[in-house]
């Protein structure tokens, strides 16, 4: 299941356009193909036994029997597995034969766990390094204000007069100067912490500015919404490298500040949950966000990309069960006790119980993230 910890994410959402649905799909698709291919890979080049390899979950749309592997693709592409028949109990392979994963030593081990997220991180590298030789990397020059890049009809934002591409530089005369996402934070509580009280709008529009009333709904959980989507107010331009050695340098800049972005979300995710419990996000939400960067400009679906390999090989790193990382920590665990393995029905409870909880998340954020979606917006 793809959770992420989207920096910036606003909602609602749109999922408009099925060209740019496609286009994150494909994306999504991609960079879970090229997790699961890096397990598989550090498998079969160790001549470690693979039954199957397959994209996606749910009934199968698609399947090809190799000579040893099945591959498929299933009718969710919200994730994907890649099947040992070390505890088959149809396997036609003996308990203790040495290719059988649980069979190889430690270092083996940890290297088929690990290799998905090797393959993701090597992938958004590439991704950047390619795009800043060829079309070049998008970078955002930032102002103070929040950007309102869409309305919902009949909202309290569009009762106000309130349109698309409307700036807000202050509230009730508080101007928003911070910069990046700082400004769209402050206006959300802003706007949460004020239902049913009027707030005082400044508002840019083109060369023109004005001040207008809004006053936010007021939501079932008791905060104020206005109906809109936000950003921070930002304008694109396109940095291309020189030479071989210059893409190096911008690429390894653009990954580490993508790196130390989504290792700034997850902070705040663990540490700060009640006020950034919003960053957190399913597979709803980030083909939303990848559709609306292709309708804004496809070329930007390669930095789209790179955050998210980056941001799934910084989530299955986390010792949680269920996950890369908990996997990990039961082999590191393996080796501090000399070799001496959990007995088998502890680590599958934990296991069990890891995934279980991550399918719950799953869900709970799909119903979440579709239910912020601007055309499930309007219907409500």
């Amino acid at each position: 299941m793809m959770i992420a910890a989207l920096p910036a994410l606003a909602l609602p959402l749109g999922l408009e356009g099925p060209q740019s649905v496609i286009q994150a799909l494909a994306v999504l698709a991609a960079i879970i193909t090229i997790h699961e291919a890096g397990h598989f890979l550090a498998a079969r080049l160790q001549g470690i036994h693979v039954t199957k390899f397959a994209i996606g979950f749910g009934p199968t749309i698609a399947k090809f029997q190799g000579k040893k592997v099945e591959y498929s693709l299933r009718a969710f592409p919200l994730g994907g597995f890649v099947a040992f028949p070390d505890e088959d109990p149809e396997s036609s392979f003996k308990p203790d034969d040495p290719d059988l994963l649980k069979n190889r030593p430690i270092p083996a081990r940890a290297l088929v766990i690990s290799a998905g997220v090797l393959a993701n991180i090597l992938f958004a590298y590439t991704l950047l390094f390619s795009q800043v030789l060829t079309g070049g990397l998008v970078e955002q020059e930032y102002f103070p204000g929040v950007v309102v890049p869409d309305v919902i009809a009949n909202s309290a934002a569009a009762r106000a007069g309130i349109v698309a591409g409307d700036v807000v530089t202050a509230v009730n005369g508080h101007k928003l100067l911070r910069v990046r996402e700082a400004s769209v934070f402050e206006l959300v509580d802003t706007i949460k912490a004020n239902a049913n009280r009027k707030l005082n709008f400044s508002i840019q529009r083109g060369s023109a500015t004005m001040i207008l009333g809004v006053v936010p709904d007021k939501a079932l959980d008791g905060s104020g919404h206005i109906g809109v989507q936000l950003s921070a107010n930002r304008r694109p331009h396109k940095v291309k490298a020189d030479n071989l050695a210059d893409a190096t340098v911008k690429a390894t800049k653009e990954f580490s500040r993508l790196l130390a972005t989504v290792l700034d979300g997850l902070w705040q995710v663990f540490f700060n949950f009640a006020q950034t419990a919003d960053k957190l996000s399913g597979p709803v939400a980030i083909v939303a966000v990848g559709a609306e960067v292709a309708r804004a400009d496809s070329a930007g679906l390669f930095q789209f990309a790179a955050i998210v390999n980056i941001n799934l090989a910084v989530v299955n790193t986390l010792p949680l069960p269920g996950l890369d990382g908990g996997y990990l920590a039961l082999i590191a665990l393996e080796a501090l006790r000399g070799g001496k393995k959990l007995p088998y029905g502890v680590e599958q409870g934990i296991m069990s119980s890891g995934v279980l909880l991550l399918l719950a998340l799953g869900v709970m954020l799909m119903v979440r993230d579709t239910i912020n979606l601007g055309i499930v917006q309007q219907m409500l």
